[in-house]
């Protein structure tokens, strides 16, 4: 009988053992309010409206001061104006950024634009990686953009679709032009931050959110 139970937790404690860990909860980096934890440096702003931040002018960058993220799900809950509207999501961002072309350069941009090319849209890594799909929604309409930062892995998916699945290391188109990120490698952890592109098209944002990975 004793034989038996001891088994019986053996296999328990080995069940217990293969399962994954749970992973964490969502973390509210915007509180809907006010744009505490969060600076602005560059030209233009943000601003929070109606529980949104709206960006204002540019190029400019509103980053998240209270630390950096690595092994994490950055969810961006955004909607644009038009088919133009231009931003961003900056990942990787290495230091504390005191101007915008820093974490240009040496972090990663994904990209919030409709209309350019399959290098240069909504999901990708900008000018660096190829979009999968385009799953954007129309102007006024929320997108879901959750960003996946696993060691040396990003993965994008926009409104539930692959968009972008990239590891340190491949392939990348050589840089074309001056504005387009310096190549090479980024780190595992960073700052992020929005980018406010310019007046010629609104990008809102309501969410942005971050939950790390059960490992």
């Amino acid at each position: 009988m004793r034989k038996r139970i001891t088994m019986g937790l053996l296999v328990l404690a080995l069940a217990s053992a293969a399962r994954p860990a749970p992973e964490g909860k969502w973390e509210q980096l915007f509180n809907g309010k006010n744009l505490d934890g969060w600076e602005h440096v560059g030209p233009g702003s943000m601003t929070v409206e109606n529980g949104l931040i709206r960006t204002h002018g540019g190029m400019g960058l509103l980053w998240y001061t209270k630390g950096k993220i690595e092994n994490s799900v950055i969810r961006v809950v955004f909607k644009t104006d038009k088919p133009n509207s231009n931003s961003g999501v900056y990942i990787r961002i290495p230091e504390k950024p005191t101007e915008p072309w820093m974490p240009v350069n040496k972090g990663y941009e994904v990209q919030i634009d409709n209309s350019d090319d399959d290098y240069h849209c909504t999901g990708v890594l900008y000018s660096l990686t190829k979009a999968a799909a385009r799953p954007q929604k129309p102007p006024g309409m929320w997108n879901t953009m959750d960003i996946t930062l696993d060691g040396p892995r990003t993965a994008i998916t926009l409104n539930g679709v692959v968009v972008t699945d990239y590891t340190e290391g491949r392939p990348v188109p050589p840089k074309k032009e001056k504005w387009e990120p310096d190549r090479g490698l980024r780190p595992n952890e960073g700052y992020i931050g929005l980018q406010n592109h310019s007046d010629d098209g609104i990008v809102f944002f309501k969410e942005v959110a971050v939950r790390k990975l059960s490992h």
